[in-house]
């Protein structure tokens, strides 16, 4: 579709400007115009005979005057060309830069094109950015001798939009030739006096007196209904001219004026037949497109109404009615058809978006992983964003909000999931981390810290939702860490309670010498004599001498009382005692009730 509408709009451009030649330019008859499109710029090529002089300056202007009063062409770059007919290669060129509507006519040249009227004295140089060389200076095409065989031609390859000048028909020679009539009498008497025989008839003169009149009614008529008139005039006076016989010295003139009057009642026929076809199209038009096909049927209409005015050729008497409505009719057209490719375009766009949407309702079906989510959130946003740009004028609105309305809660529930696994994952990841924690804080046996990093691994796994992906490897691990916590609860309550217990050894061990060390845990209380009060004991055994028996009983003493006091430490904490030497020796041990 896009390529036919453009090349029906480069053949109405050539129609244009080949009647404009016919009108505005010596000799028009004889020149041919093209128009394509190479790589998005606009070209015309005018070509004439060799044995036609042509005037470059007025034929450029003729181009530039004419595309300005096509709103299509305002403010496009175009690329003019004259040649021979019978050449390759142009021998003229000239840049035009169109100017939108209030601006001079006057073209904006290239710079390359200033001060250019013709190439046929200049030295060969390249046309755009195409390697198009033109022939050196000839003033006959035959002199004209090819650089290369494989010059770039910029109209090369393009459809042939060429358009054949319309003849220009000549006037027809109203003659009759006298024919003498031998009347033998009795019959041939009766056939002597039927009417139009050998006088005059009013039927041909009427006609001859429409037929005269024809460009003044013509030229009088306002609307299709006086058209119409005219139309009902010439075909009822042409139908009259049917009893003039044969034989009749009038017959030829009257079937000549017979011709013409009904072809130009059929050439009438054909105008009326556009303009209803216009009048439809404009009709039409006062409301917005609703869909495709109510713009296609627009441009039939236009079609119908411009195919029919493009057959009056410039000397028919109804070709100045004709010419300024099939101006305006082909720019309807060209609007009509550039609202069309504007349509196509958002028509394409709709069904891509609902191609793409096909794939994501697939993929929702099986995703599993983050990755997954994301890959179908990114691809009904894509969708949606499609969706969202085609404009509410456009046929294809109506079926894009009805998907949105779709759509969007899909996005929705996409973007949510996103969302849910990336916080499920984050919160998984955190739980992970916090157990690790709690048990390196038992390993050194920090209970307190211990039971709080549990609490908050069990708590965190509770609330990871049951929508996500990590929810089952959570709940896993819910029951080993409401384990971990109570154990380490407990620990902390045992760890609590020998708090006063770790007092009073402290208090027992330490004087002004220090007797001893310990530790405290579930298997019990461990006290370890000190070097230094090791060496006490073992100094002051029983001598013979009175003050030195007197120190070594004190020492004992000491020594039982000790052992007494961490007796009864252990068992207020219900924990076996062991006292251990400086060499790791128990020598003594304490269970309690024992």
């Amino acid at each position: 579709m896009t390529v036919a509408v453009q090349q029906e709009d480069l053949q109405l451009l050539s129609r244009t400007l080949q009647e404009q030649f016919l009108a505005e330019v010596p000799s028009g008859e004889f020149f041919q115009i093209k128009c394509a499109v190479n790589k998005d710029e606009l070209m015309i090529l005018a070509q004439h005979p060799v044995s036609v002089k042509a005037d470059t300056e007025q034929i450029f202007a003729v181009l530039e005057e004419a595309l300005q009063s096509l709103p299509p062409y305002r403010d496009q770059k175009v690329q003019c060309f004259l040649r021979i007919t019978s050449e390759k290669l142009p021998y003229a060129k000239r840049s035009l830069v169109m100017k939108g509507h209030g601006q001079p006519k006057n073209p904006v040249f290239g710079k390359e094109n200033q001060d250019q009227e013709n190439l046929l004295d200049e030295e060969p140089e390249s046309l755009s950015s195409s390697s198009l060389v033109f022939p050196p200076h000839y003033s006959d095409p035959d002199d004209a001798v090819a650089q290369e065989e494989d010059v770039f031609d910029p109209l090369a390859g393009t459809p042939d939009l060429l358009t054949t000048p319309p003849k220009r028909s000549l006037n027809p020679i109203l003659l009759s030739a006298l024919v003498g009539i031998t009347v033998l009498g009795g019959a041939g008497g009766y056939f002597m006096t039927r009417p139009c025989v050998m006088s005059m008839c009013q039927e041909l003169q009427a006609a001859q007196k429409l037929n005269t009149q024809f460009r003044q009614l013509i030229s009088r008529a306002k609307s299709t209904n006086e058209l119409t008139t005219v139309q009902q005039q010439l075909e009822t006076t042409s139908a009259a001219l049917v009893i003039i016989p044969g034989w009749s010295s009038y017959h030829q003139q009257a079937e000549e004026l017979k011709t013409s009057l009904s072809g130009q009642a059929q050439r009438i026929n054909q105008v009326t037949k556009a303009l209803q076809a216009a009048s439809a199209a404009e009709e039409k038009m006062q409301t917005p497109a609703n869909n495709q096909a109510e713009l296609q049927a627009r441009q039939q209409l236009w079609r119908q109404a411009i195919t029919p005015l493009e057959a009056i050729s410039p000397n028919n008497d109804l070709y100045r009615l004709v010419q300024p409505k099939l101006l305006k009719y082909r720019i309807q057209l060209q609007n009509i058809n550039q609202q069309i490719l504007a349509q196509e375009k958002w028509q394409k766009k709709l069904v891509d978006a609902k191609g793409v949407a096909s794939v994501a309702n697939k993929w929702e079906t099986t995703a599993k992983t983050l990755q997954d989510w994301q890959k179908l959130q990114s691809t009904w946003q894509v969708v949606v964003n499609a969706l969202n740009v085609i404009p509410p004028s456009s046929p294809a609105s109506s079926e894009a909000q009805q998907l949105l309305l779709e759509y969007r809660p899909k996005l929705a529930r996409a973007r949510d999931r996103v969302t849910i696994e990336q916080l499920a994952g984050k919160s998984y990841q955190q739980l992970l981390i916090i157990a690790s924690q709690a048990k390196a804080y038992e390993q050194k046996q920090e209970w307190q810290a211990a039971v709080i990093y549990w609490q908050q691994a069990v708590q965190t796994a509770k609330q990871i939702s049951n929508n996500s992906l990590y929810y089952n490897q959570a709940q896993s691990l819910i029951a080993p860490y409401s384990a971990s916590l109570q154990q380490a609860q407990e620990k902390l309550q045992l760890n609590n309670s020998w708090q006063q217990t770790r007092a009073d050894l402290n208090k027992t061990c330490n004087s002004e010498l220090k007797i001893c060390t310990f530790t405290v845990d579930d298997k019990g209380i461990m006290v370890k004599i000190t070097p230094e009060y090791e060496q006490v004991l073992q100094t002051n055994t029983p001598q013979s001498n009175t003050e030195d028996a007197e120190s070594a009983v004190g020492v004992a003493n000491h020594w039982q009382r000790l052992q007494e006091a961490l007796t009864i430490i252990s068992q207020n904490a219900n924990l076996p005692l062991f006292i251990y030497n400086s060499q790791d020796q128990v020598i003594y041990m304490q269970t309690p009730g024992g």
